[in-house]
């Protein structure tokens, strides 16, 4: 259930209660796709950063370990030790992106997997078996991502597909929910709003998904190769056509000026690869923009990454000796960085979420626009 706490124009503070603890929105999840955040960050560490929610991948753990394994350990909060919510992605984007191999159907997709190659079905009530298995708190939709650009001819139907897909996926986690071997029989369903970059398709799938009455609705399809300025237009019509009384989340997204400017436009959810990926390669987030810590500057640099962090890493570790892991191929590098940088993103939720409740949001996101400079 989603409780709107506070509303000042488009921005949103609220609360998502779930059978795994209650969210606090705006709100940033961790990404460990196959249960683990890569950088060797743990969920012991995720507490201790002020992460919320985690999110797993469901084509990645059906391959490996297997879904049925996860079911057999109890679930996937017990497998990886986290007992706050975690989020699973449908596995459509995976099917989408890694398979060089695909044929599209009206039941589902048929490809080849990345890992050794094996045939592999997944359409609307796999990919929920498969997430009851997981026992994940929310489930994401099957749905089709589209390439962008697309032809809107192309775009038209693969969202109506899409929202066939949805209608499955919706019965089918009913049936589940009910089995009596079910782990999570609260488990919860997001739909996906489709439609590339064509703000009528845009608009029309979200009316039509909304009257579906889903736990929460997703904006995917964005942060593929468009522009900001476009991803800020498609927001724009997407979010007034999607239920006010439920959670929006905007997939995939992103840099911290994107989740600056989605907020403020009615965004709750957000996810990314980006802060765990970027620490890995010693590129970190810093009250004045990113700072990459392999350029040579930093060899002598016996501050830490940001002054005014309070995460692990900059409590205990220099720059200069965090450069110095990197170059000696110390695994021990990747994880302060990836540690810093979680850090960073839940702390800014966390400031957001303040300045909401203090009616300050538009001074807040003008003043870190402008610290960052356009560099983080």
């Amino acid at each position: 259930m989603y409780k709107l706490l506070k509303k000042c124009g488009k921005i949103r503070r609220g609360e998502f209660t779930t059978p795994h603890g209650v969210i606090q929105t705006p709100v940033f999840m961790n990404v460990g796709t196959l249960a683990a955040i890569k950088g060797a960050v743990s969920t012991v560490d995720l507490r201790k950063i002020g992460c919320q929610v985690e999110l797993s991948n469901t084509y990645h753990l059906h391959l490996r370990p297997g879904d049925e394994v996860i079911k057999k350990l109890g679930g996937i909060h017990k497998f990886m030790n986290w007992d706050r919510p975690i989020l699973t992605d449908s596995g459509g984007f995976q099917v989408f992106s890694l398979s060089k191999m695909r044929n599209i159907k009206e039941e589902g997709v048929y490809f080849n997997s990345h890992i050794d190659g094996r045939k592999i079905f997944m359409g609307p009530e796999e990919s929920m078996r498969i997430q009851s298995n997981l026992a994940s708190t929310i489930a994401m939709a099957f749905d089709e991502c589209i390439p962008n650009p697309s032809p809107k001819d192309y775009v038209e139907r693969s969202v109506e597909r899409t929202t066939r897909w949805l209608a499955r996926c919706k019965a089918e986690l009913d049936r589940l929910n009910k089995l009596p071997d079910t782990i999570n029989k609260q488990q919860m369903l997001f739909g996906i709003n489709q439609g590339g970059t064509y703000d009528d398709l845009r608009i029309k799938h979200a009316k039509e998904i909304a009257s579906m009455d889903l736990d929460g609705y997703a904006i995917g399809g964005l942060a593929v190769g468009e522009t900001h300025d476009e991803m800020y237009r498609i927001i724009d019509a997407v979010v007034p056509n999607l239920p006010q009384d439920k959670p929006i989340y905007l997939m995939g997204v992103g840099l911290p000026s994107n989740i600056l400017e989605a907020v403020d436009r009615g965004v709750d959810f957000f996810d990314c690869v980006l802060p765990a990926r970027n620490g890995r390669h010693g590129h970190v987030f810093t009250k004045n923009g990113k700072i990459n810590l392999m350029n040579a500057k930093y060899e002598l640099d016996s501050k830490p990454i940001d002054d005014k962090c309070n995460c692990p890493t900059c409590r205990n570790y220099s720059r200069a000796y965090i450069r110095h892991l990197f170059k000696a191929k110390e695994m021990l590098a990747m994880r302060l960085c990836v540690l810093h940088n979680l850090y960073f993103y839940n702390n800014m939720m966390q400031e957001i979420r303040n300045a909401i409740d203090g009616d300050y949001f538009k001074e807040y996101k003008e003043q870190k626009l402008n610290d960052w400079n356009g560099r983080a």
